[in-house]
């Protein structure tokens, strides 16, 4: 009998976008120090959308939009390099709009960044758009960068766990930790509002529930620490009666924090869940969401 079990992943190069905004900005200098940090190449991209203005715009504004986006990029790549002078830096301008520019650029391994707000060529960047789109859609992990880039680092990465299911994605959180030397912090929320009322629960159930949900966390960073043995792992129950609430305030004490996002329903088109909605408009961190089908597969006999 044959089972499936996620093999260690190896973090890729970085892509992010680039539009001029003051988000944007942020946004790419951690892009940078992510890139830096796994030792990889940072690639610049401003997704111009010009496949799109040629069906009503003229050709004088097609060629003003190019050149001001070729601007656009060299002037970023010359803030990296002010901070990051040995980083390799690779730069493009995208025809496409940017949800599809960015995809396309990320290709299969790569990581995508993005900033929390935009303008200019990301121009309905606001998380309502473009970085959910991309959040939504992308076959890679994809970074929110939230929360002020210029603050002390905390040490931590914190993934927000449910149970065994998780230890796919959850291992991109480890090589994440792994990557800055910091802990690895496990949190799950217990709702006890989404037990009662359910079926005729008493109180010795819930203790049971929560003793269960307590074991089955500490097995999940028991697996972990098998594929990272030098990685200080620790897991943490919280009970509350929000899970968004719950994950804001432990993201206001981390340096990242990393989601899984839910299987798509059949049908029903990519989508985020509630949980994760709320942080990538919220949180206090920067936030990755890393999808189901992203985590390499190999079989063990």
């Amino acid at each position: 009998m044959t089972s499936e079990i996620p093999a260690r992943p190896e973090l890729g190069n970085v892509v992010v976008g680039v539009d001029g905004s003051p988000s944007a900005r942020t946004a790419v200098l951690w892009a940078a120090a992510e890139a830096d940090r796994r030792g990889r190449s940072l690639h610049l991209v401003h997704a111009a959308d010009t496949d799109r203005r040629v069906l009503f715009a003229n050709a004088e504004t097609i060629q003003a939009v190019r050149e001001g986006g070729r601007d656009l990029l060299i002037e970023t790549e010359g803030t990296v390099h002010e901070r990051f002078p040995d980083l390799a830096v690779t730069k493009e301008l995208s025809r496409q709009e940017p949800v599809a520019g960015l995809r396309a650029a990320a290709g299969h391994r790569g990581t995508i960044v993005v900033g929390n707000r935009g303008l200019g060529g990301f121009s309905t960047l606001m998380l309502g758009s473009v970085g959910m789109g991309v959040a939504a859609r992308a076959e890679v992990p994809v970074i929110v960068v939230r929360g002020d880039g210029d603050r002390p680092e905390a040490g931590s990465v914190t993934a927000a766990v449910h149970g065994a299911s998780d230890l796919g994605w959850l291992l991109v959180a480890a090589a994440e930790a792994d990557a800055r030397k910091a802990v690895l912090r496990l949190v799950s929320v217990w709702n006890v509002l989404t037990h009662v009322g359910s079926v005729a629960t008493m109180l010795d159930d819930l203790d049971e529930i929560a003793r269960q949900r307590v074991h089955e966390i500490k097995a999940l960073a028991d697996r972990v620490r098998d594929f990272y043995p030098q990685l200080i792992v620790s897991h943490h129950v919280e009970t509350g009666t929000s899970t968004p609430g719950t994950l804001m305030e432990a993201s206001a004490h981390t340096d990242l924090l990393v989601m899984g996002r839910e299987h798509r329903v059949l049908g029903a088109g990519p989508s985020l869940g509630r949980v994760a909605h709320v942080l990538l408009h919220h949180a206090n961190s920067p936030v990755e969401i890393v999808p189901p089908a992203f985590a390499t597969r190999v079989e063990e006999l």
